[in-house]
């Protein structure tokens, strides 16, 4: 029975991605490469508790919920991640996955989600950034994400979006890094510009600032 390591499983509302608001079970895995300087789940870097599909699935089945989001930490890190995506997605769950960008795509269920981070220079990642992934994206599936920590991270992924035609790919999200700048200012950047973005905020932040687990 193949096993991955979990920070947590938790039920709550999603706080970003296009489903934002709907209640969401979410799957943390344990690990991450990155060390991003606005991190919020540093917890979720070392530690967790090796789990059984049947246990995890288990713990799942004990809310009334259809999204699943596979998250982390960095999930694309244990390999048996895609197996578990792919029996999600079979029992009827509507499945996504968050993802650094780092990692390859390659070999995840097409039935899934993937809100991947683009990282921007601010975020002290950019150069982790794996741009074959972008020919991965499934268009009208899958969200492209990037937080934004400051004027010079907005111009740098406008001439990202521009140079990759990401318009054309997917979704794009863009969101205020929390404490460094203010969202209004993100916001009154993206209407002056007429981005063909979506502005988000980080809705678990404005509800329960930061609790872990919720």
């Amino acid at each position: 029975m193949p096993e991955l390591n979990i920070t947590e499983i938790f039920y709550s509302l999603q706080g970003e991605s296009g489903t934002v608001g709907l209640p969401t079970v979410f799957i943390r895995l344990t690990a991450c490469p990155l060390r991003c300087q606005y991190c919020d789940t540093e917890y979720a870097f070392t530690g967790g508790n090796r789990l059984s599909f049947d246990a995890i699935f288990a713990e799942v089945e004990k809310y009334n919920v259809h999204y699943i989001c596979v998250t982390g930490g960095e999930p694309l890190i244990q390999s048996e991640v895609l197996a578990l995506l792919e029996q999600l997605c079979d029992k009827g769950y509507k499945t996504s996955l968050e993802t650094c960008g780092a990692y390859s795509l390659e070999g995840i269920d097409s039935r899934v989600a993937v809100i991947m981070d683009i990282k921007t220079p601010d975020s002290g990642e950019a150069d982790k950034n794996l741009w074959s992934n972008l020919a991965l994206i499934k268009p009208l599936q899958d969200e492209l994400k990037f937080v934004i920590c400051s004027r010079e991270d907005y111009d740098w992924s406008c001439d990202i979006i521009d140079h990759y035609q990401l318009g054309e790919k997917s979704m794009i999200l863009f969101s205020p890094s929390y404490g460094e700048i203010e969202a209004v200012d993100l916001a009154d950047w993206i209407l002056a510009d007429q981005l063909n973005v979506r502005f988000q905020v980080q809705l678990h932040k404005q509800l329960w600032n930061d609790e872990i687990g919720r």
